[in-house]
C-alpha cells in the first residue's frame, strides 16, 4: 500500500507504537491494522478503513502496521492471520476482529466507535448493539413504533436480530425500506445475511466440510456446502474461491446454486466493493465460457 496522506492515518512502526497507537487512544479510539504487501485481503480491507476513517474527520483514527516491518509487534499481539484488526481506547484493546467484513458492519463498527451528530434514540441504540443487543432490539422496536418510516431504526432492528439468531422476522421489519440509498444497500446485506444462515443451518460443520473437500477434491457439493458455511460464519473472503471452483467442476451446480450463493455473498459484501466486483467478473465469465462449451455439440448437430 502507497503512504497515506490523510492526517487521521497513519504508518505506525514499533519506535511509534506508543506515540501514535496508546497514546493517542486517550483522546480518540484508534484501529490498528495489521496488514502486509502480499495479502490480497489486507489490499482490499485497507482502502476501505482508509476512507471511512476520513468520513469521520479525526473522530477516530487508522493506525496500519506492516507485520514485515514490525514483527515484535505481530508477535507481541500474537497476529496468527492478517489481516488483523485491533481497537484501542483509553489505552485499553476494546474490539478485535480477523479477515474482511462487509462494508455495512465496518460502517456500523465505526459508528459505534465514533457516532456522528444526529438522532439521540438512534445513537444510543447503535450504542448498545454489541454489548446490549437486547437493549438495542427494544430501543429500536420502540423507534419503529413511533415512526415506521424510520428506514435507519428497521435496519438497526434487523441488524440486531441478526445478531441474536433472531432471523424469522427479519425480512418483514426490512420490507419497507426497499434497496435505494445507504438503507437499501445494507437491508440488501442483511437479508442476504440470513439466507446464507439458514443454509448453513442444515449443513455439517465446517471441520466436516473440509476433511470431505481434503479427501474428495472433485466434490463440487462438498465445496458449495463449506463455502456457504463459512460465508455464514463472515469468512467472505474464504468462502468465494471454495464457491467459483464448485462451479467449474460441476456446471449444473454453477447455473444453479453456487450463483444463487455467490450473489448474496456480493451483496453481504456490499455494494461495489472490491471483491464482490473481481468474483462477479470471475463469475460472468466462468458461466459464458461453460455456457458456450456446453452448446457446442447443439450447434454441431443442427449443422449435420
Amino acid at each position: 500500500m502507497k503512504p497515506t496522506s490523510s492526517p487521521w492515518v497513519r504508518d505506525v512502526t514499533e519506535a511509534n507504537f506508543e506515540a501514535d497507537v496508546l497514546a493517542a487512544s486517550d483522546s480518540v479510539p484508534v484501529i490498528v491494522d495489521f496488514w502486509a504487501p502480499w495479502c490480497a485481503p489486507c489490499r482490499t480491507l485497507g482502502p476501505i478503513l482508509e476512507r471511512l476513517v476520513d468520513e469521520r474527520q479525526g473522530k477516530v483514527i487508522l493506525a496500519k502496521v506492516n507485520t514485515e516491518e514490525a514483527p515484535k509487534l505481530a508477535r507481541y499481539f500474537r497476529i496468527e492471520a492478517i489481516p488483523a484488526v485491533k481497537i484501542f481506547s483509553g489505552r485499553q484493546l476494546i474490539h478485535e476482529f480477523d479477515g474482511l467484513l462487509p462494508e455495512a458492519a465496518l460502517r456500523q463498527m465505526l459508528d459505534q466507535l465514533a457516532p456522528e451528530d444526529g438522532d439521540p434514540d438512534l445513537l444510543q441504540a447503535q450504542a448498545s448493539e454489541e454489548a446490549a443487543p437486547a437493549r438495542a432490539e427494544k430501543l429500536y422496536r420502540a423507534m419503529i413504533e413511533k415512526e415506521p418510516e424510520k428506514n435507519e431504526a428497521r435496519v438497526g432492528l434487523a441488524r440486531v436480530l441478526l445478531a441474536q439468531n433472531k432471523l424469522d422476522e427479519i425480512a418483514e421489519v426490512l420490507e419497507p425500506v426497499g434497496s435505494g440509498g445507504e438503507a437499501g444497500a445494507e437491508a440488501d446485506s442483511i437479508l442476504a445475511q440470513v439466507f446464507l444462515t439458514r443454509k448453513a443451518q442444515t449443513l455439517p460443520s465446517p471441520t466436516v466440510l473440509q476433511q470431505r473437500v481434503t479427501a474428495e477434491p472433485k466434490n463440487a457439493q462438498a465445496r458449495l456446502d463449506l463455502g456457504i458455511v463459512l460465508a455464514a460464519q463472515g469468512s467472505l473472503e474464504e468462502a468465494l474461491p471454495l464457491l467459483l471452483s464448485a462451479g467449474e467442476l460441476d456446471f449444473n451446480l454453477l447455473s444453479g446454486p453456487v450463483r444463487e450463493a455467490m450473489v448474496k455473498v456480493f451483496f453481504a459484501l456490499g455494494t461495489n466493493h472490491p471483491l464482490a466486483n473481481e468474483y462477479r467478473s470471475k463469475l460472468s465469465r466462468l458461466i459464458f465460457h461453460r455456457s458456450k462449451y456446453s452448446s457446442q455439440p447443439l450447434r454441431q448437430a443442427a449443422r449435420a
